[in-house]
């Protein structure tokens, strides 16, 4: 059954001749003539792709990109000792990933576009999921060429192990002078880089290609040592990262069910939300469409806060109209949201528009039950200018009648003004 199991998974089956697996990969490392210049256009459209948040465009450049050939051919020189394929190997990636650098550097500082989508911001912060969808992704690549049919695991790998799109925000980081950006999208390039290679050197192992130089064993150790010593600073940084996205992630959702139970439950409406996690103190921005709160209000939110384990942060509840307008304008340009201040404006005419509108539907019944002699009544509300400091709103209603009701006319004045409780209520005929 054992055996039966072995045979079933056996990577032996299907397996290209060797020689040829070596011809293939070193034709595929050299980066001159067509290859630099597909590579020169494949960095282009993955750009154009992040500077335009569009995914489609960002996996077309992957799929043309040929940097995979270099990393692979680094990864099968180690597992066989070829010294020279792996300096080959070697000085191609560095070729290729200075040329990529460099066209995405010039193509950003020229875009007169340099909003920092979301495309560009999901490949600065790198973290240890990376390290096993590089490290993975190497392993189907790496099994895919040493088969005789290769099938379609290739383009797939591609898009998985997104070399592409990190070496153009490493380019991105550069163009803006922003070092973090930089330093974050080439060391997720190189975590890539390294853990195809690493995969690609276990499967050459696994599948015992014969090595091309003699080594002894001391010499043979001091590589193993290296490769593990270099796996190490990859997957710790990595790790490190991975923790406080996690820990970001947690917080986040305790200050969302914070903000549920508080406000959403009790029929606030939020129109403004901003977390600020890397501050210290951590901050959390709200704005409410009515609701204001005074001094002890915020003071007991921000005591709930603490009592909930949710520490070293502070609840900020922006109140004055100005300051949250401009809060809201800056986090639509953020993201890139459909929303402008059109919508804004929108909604403050709308307020404005609630001040002379009567919405009161029943008042229409009760007058044709008091006044059957009033007909195509139209109610409404007027600014009243007393006197040139002052303004007032007040209440019309204008009605039609077949013979003069000065009396019944009064009468509703009267009944409207206690009604609305506005003594400026007037009833005109018209």
């Amino acid at each position: 059954m054992t055996r039966k199991f072995l045979r079933f998974i056996n990577l032996h089956f299907g397996e290209e001749d060797k020689e040829k697996v070596l011809e293939n990969i070193t034709d595929n490392i050299s980066f001159r003539g067509s290859n630099l210049w597909i590579l020169a256009c494949a960095i282009v459209i993955a750009s154009v792709g992040l500077n335009v948040n569009s995914t489609a465009v960002i996996i077309g450049a992957m799929l043309i990109s040929p940097l995979m050939g270099p990393i692979v051919g680094a990864g099968f020189a180690l597992g066989t000792y070829n010294f020279q394929l792996l300096k080959r190997s070697v000085k191609n990636l560095l070729i290729a990933t200075i040329v990529s650098l460099l066209v995405s550097f010039i193509y950003f500082f020229l875009s007169p576009f340099k909003e920092t989508q979301s495309e560009l911001l999901a490949r600065t912060s790198p973290n240890i999921y990376d390290v096993l969808i590089a490290f993975f992704g190497g392993l189907v690549g790496v099994i895919a060429i040493t088969r005789v049919k290769q099938g379609n695991p290739i383009p797939g790998v591609a898009i998985a192990t997104a070399l592409m799109p990190p070496l153009c925000t490493a380019g991105y980081g550069l163009a803006i002078g922003n070092w973090s950006y930089f330093a974050g999208a080439f060391y997720l390039y190189t975590i890539n880089c390294f853990f195809i290679c690493i995969a690609t050197f276990l499967i050459i192992k696994y599948l015992k290609y014969e090595p091309i130089e003699l080594i002894d064993r001391k010499y043979e150790r001091h590589i193993r040592y290296g490769i593990t010593a270099l796996i190490i600073i990859m997957i710790v940084p990595s790790s490190y990262l991975a923790y406080n996205l996690l820990n970001q992630k947690k917080f986040t959702q305790n200050i969302d069910q914070f903000i549920n139970n508080e406000f959403t439950q009790k029929g606030y409406t939020i129109i403004y939300k901003k977390i600020n996690y890397n501050s210290y103190p951590k901050t959390v921005e709200l704005a409410f469409l009515s609701k204001k709160f005074g001094k002890n209000e915020m003071d007991t939110i921000n005591k709930k806060l603490l009592n909930l384990g949710i520490a070293n942060t502070r609840l900020v509840i922006k109140q004055d109209a100005t300051d949250i307008k401009s809060e809201i304008l800056n986090e639509i340009g953020q993201r890139n949201n459909v929303l402008s201040e059109k919508d804004l404006v929108i909604n403050q005419l709308r307020q404005q528009l609630d001040k002379y509108t009567v919405k009161d539907s029943s008042l229409i019944k009760e007058i044709h039950i008091l006044f059957p002699d009033f007909n195509h009544i139209s109610i409404g509300k007027v600014t009243n200018f007393p006197n040139t400091d002052r303004a007032n709103v007040s209440t019309v209603i204008l009605y039609r009648s077949e013979k003069e009701e000065k009396e019944q006319e009064e009468k509703m004045q009267q009944w409207l003004s206690e009604k609305l409780s506005d003594k400026n209520a007037k009833v005109i005929r018209q």
